[in-house]
């Protein structure tokens, strides 16, 4: 890339090299051993995982792609609907379950509540493929703030449609069923599923960008028109992309109702002003269009709200307010980005050294 001076490898490859695969040991060690070390943090862990898989998933079209959706959120939303409504119609009547003057007490067996969770968790995704192949058709016509406007409307729009619905509890919400386990294994067990959610979504794309899916990708964010032109089909891959985004969302969002034990459209399923604007915060911290930048990101992002939370409570928006600020004005390309500019070779990003001295001799 003359332009540039420097031509950047895909956000993954297929083949790890050496301080890959010790960056992936350490990351299995220290998912394994956090719960044991830091037995009284193993929700807020939980949630860290969750947080990673939403600022990786969103990079997909916001950093890759160069479509920052602020709608991401509706796939979590309907994902933890969906997962509600198997779960419980599987055993009950859906409209009694959920019924104010509280119609039936229901009761799962140890089988029901597994079988529905894991039919849920899948329904889910999939559902969740359906639905951004649907919206795909309307959102990705069009571009830049438009895109982002309009997917946040969606978001938004989703949740107040989802607090007009009895069937699902409407504005007063819906309770999950109780997870059949002892209080002091209930955080681990949603801990495990969070942690290998995210480790399947970060190694899909990985595959993803490292086939030619990722040349599309950037393609489509460098110039679209022009990549429409050399023959690649723009609406295919920008469709796939968010589908793929969607399945993660939708999975994660229904583990997440279910750990939490109680879902309200507003707060809960649909969070726009927070889990929907964290996402693109910590992408964008870490460094969006890289594969380590959400990742990243996330955990900083993650790191400072829940201390700040903790020890600064009234300041803990400034803080993240601060972060932000900081992030935009000083920091665009993020930390990951920052560091590849200024270790290009530690990334295994190869400088065109002739532009390079013809730039400084100009």
């Amino acid at each position: 890339m003359a332009a540039n001076s420097i031509a950047a490898p895909a956000a993954g490859g297929t083949v790890m090299t050496k301080n890959q695969t010790l960056l992936y040991l350490a990351i299995a060690v220290s998912g394994v051993l956090g719960p044991i070390l830091f037995p009284n943090y193993i929700q807020q862990m939980a949630v860290l995982w969750v947080m990673v898989l939403m600022a990786s998933t969103w990079d997909i079209t916001g950093g890759q792609m160069g479509y920052n959706s602020l709608g991401n959120i509706t796939f979590f939303g309907v994902g933890m609907y969906v997962s509600a409504v198997i779960q419980v119609s599987m055993f009950y009547d859906i409209g009694l379950y959920t019924a104010s003057y509280g119609a039936i007490k229901p009761e799962f067996t140890d089988e029901q509540y597994f079988t529905g969770l894991a039919m849920g968790i899948l329904a889910a995704g999939v559902v969740c493929v359906v639905l951004a192949r649907l919206l795909g058709t309307v959102v990705f016509g069009l571009r830049g703030p438009y895109f982002a406007i309009g997917t946040l409307g969606v978001a938004i729009a989703a949740g107040q449609i989802a607090g007009t619905i009895d069937t699902i509890g409407g504005g007063a919400g819906i309770s999950m069923p109780f997870l059949p386990l002892d209080i002091q294994y209930r955080s681990i067990f949603f801990y495990i599923i969070c942690f290998s959610l995210a480790i399947l979504s970060h190694f899909t794309i990985r595959w993803m960008f490292s086939t030619q899916f990722g040349l599309a990708a950037n393609a489509i964010r460098d110039d679209e028109d022009k990549a429409e032109a050399m023959g690649i089909p723009t609406m295919k891959y920008k469709q796939f992309g968010w589908g793929v985004a969607a399945f993660y969302m939708g999975c994660i969002g229904a583990v997440f109702g279910n750990m939490v034990g109680y879902i309200e459209p507003i707060e809960v399923a649909f969070p726009a002003p927070t889990f929907g604007i964290f996402m693109v915060a910590m992408a964008l911290l870490g460094g969006k269009g890289t594969l380590w930048g959400p990742v990243l990101g996330a955990v900083l992002f993650h790191v400072v709200k829940e201390t700040t939370w903790t020890y600064l409570l009234g300041w803990q928006w400034v803080a993240l307010g601060l972060i932000l600020i900081v992030n935009i004005v000083y920091f665009q390309q993020g930390i990951m980005g920052w560091l590849q500019t200024k270790y290009p070779e530690k990334f295994g990003i190869v400088v065109d050294q002739s532009t390079t001295q013809a730039k400084e001799e100009a």
